[in-house]
């Protein structure tokens, strides 16, 4: 017998991530630039929002609040995200490794210090939790690229019991093509639903022959941007769906 798989993204489909995120971003921040000032200026926080739907790593966080704080604007920001990325990166000599080490390791000591204010900032969408609550664990899977402790934490701290084998993050550092594309070959039988807020994430699973069979869904409540829904619209395999139609998958 077929079952229905659900496939979610995390960051911006369960959770409300973006200002803890940002916050993370600033603390790391502070500690790589020596004139980074302990306090966020007002308005860097929905700068960050808006350039959130272009990031895609939490690490990538830092890098955008140091530009943001340097004056750059969101719109040079996001026009050249990648290019303005690598460019900071070369520039002060950053490594992306050691950069998604502190990220995490900064994370675990804001969780260890203050767990209540940790979670405060990390809000699950609504109605996401009743979903998660309704549908059979053995048939759903997180698909991240955040730390997998860090959705544990949050799930768990919302009693949302969810195996943590079933949450792929970035510790197992494997595409989201390649772990759509395990799942199909384990449940060949099978219909997976892959439910995610980035476009260029579900452009990337269309351009991969082995994943035709993967029903694809953008979250228009999560990080995206009002040219990619209407990008979106066009795309024949993609259905755009809203917070009020999560029950109903």
């Amino acid at each position: 017998m077929s079952h229905k798989i659900y496939a979610f993204d995390f960051d911006g489909v369960i959770c409300d991530s973006a200002i803890e995120t940002g916050t993370a971003g600033w603390l790391v921040a502070r500690k790589l630039w020596s004139d980074m000032p302990e306090t966020m200026p007002a308005g860097l926080m929905s700068q960050f929002r808006a350039v959130r739907p272009v990031m895609e790593t939490g690490y990538e966080a830092t890098l955008i609040m140091r530009l943001l704080y340097e004056g750059m604007s969101t719109e040079m920001l996001m026009d050249a995200f990648h290019h303005q990325i690598e460019a900071l990166l070369l520039r002060d000599q950053l490594n992306v490794d050691e950069l998604k080490e502190i990220f995490g390791t900064t994370r675990d000591e804001w969780i260890a210090d203050d767990f209540a204010s940790w979670i405060e900032m990390n809000p699950l969408f609504d109605g996401i939790a009743d979903k998660l609550n309704q549908i059979d664990t053995d048939n759903s899977f997180i698909i991240t690229t955040k730390q997998e402790r860090f959705v544990d934490h949050i799930l768990s701290a919302n009693q949302i019991s969810f195996p943590l084998e079933q949450i792929y993050g970035l510790d197992r550092n494997l595409s989201k093509q390649q772990i759509l594309t395990d799942l199909s070959l384990e449940l060949p039988e099978d219909e997976i639903l892959f439910i995610e807020d980035r476009l260029p994430t579900l452009i990337n699973v269309i351009t991969d022959d082995r994943l035709d069979k993967v029903r694809l869904f953008l979250a228009d409540w999560g990080y995206n941007t009002a040219e990619d829904r209407d990008s979106a619209a066009s795309i024949k395999r993609i259905k755009t769906i809203s917070l009020a139609d999560i029950h109903a998958l």
